[in-house]
């Protein structure tokens, strides 16, 4: 498929629906329960799930099939920390490459700065996914408080058909 990827309806139902643009009719609604933190998670990862993962399932944006998207932003992440937790302890950015016989013969950035750049990317694509930046929660509306209690998946078909 050419172009940008398709936002998720829900993201586009809390932003208003802003480019009009008719909604997706009889979208699959998968099963609405959060999916539970897989136990192979890095600890910061399984950290960034429980910090994470129940706002999103609170406000519709995490159902039981996203867990493999979820763990990946999670691993992501950890990964990253760990990574500047590394870059931290080292004295410079790269270090020499020396021949057989102890002279320089160039550099080499250190390994930790390649994957935390890596990281990053893939977190800001996770992040996009399921609306975790302040611009695209800046998009959003939340249903008042007088709707709130309502079920979302409801209102979703509503909004659908």
């Amino acid at each position: 498929m050419a172009g940008p990827p398709r936002k998720p309806t829900k993201l586009r139902i809390l932003e208003g629906n802003p480019s009009k643009r008719p909604l997706p009719k009889n979208e699959p609604q998968p099963d609405p329960t959060m999916p539970q933190c897989p136990d192979w998670l890095m600890d910061d990862a399984k950290h960034e799930w429980e910090r994470v993962a129940p706002e999103l399932n609170r406000i519709g944006l995490l159902t039981i099939i996203d867990q493999t998207a979820l763990a990946g932003y999670c691993q992501s992440y950890a990964r990253w920390k760990k990574a500047e937790e590394e870059i931290k302890l080292l004295k410079n950015t790269i270090y020499p490459l020396k021949d057989e016989a102890g002279n320089i013969k160039g550099f080499q950035q250190y390994p930790q700065y390649g994957i935390v750049n890596q990281c990053l990317k893939q977190i800001r694509a996770f992040c996009s996914e399921f609306g975790l930046t302040p611009a695209a929660r800046a998009k959003m509306e939340l249903p008042t408080e007088r709707n709130r209690d309502d079920d979302f998946a409801s209102k979703l078909r509503s909004k659908i058909g």
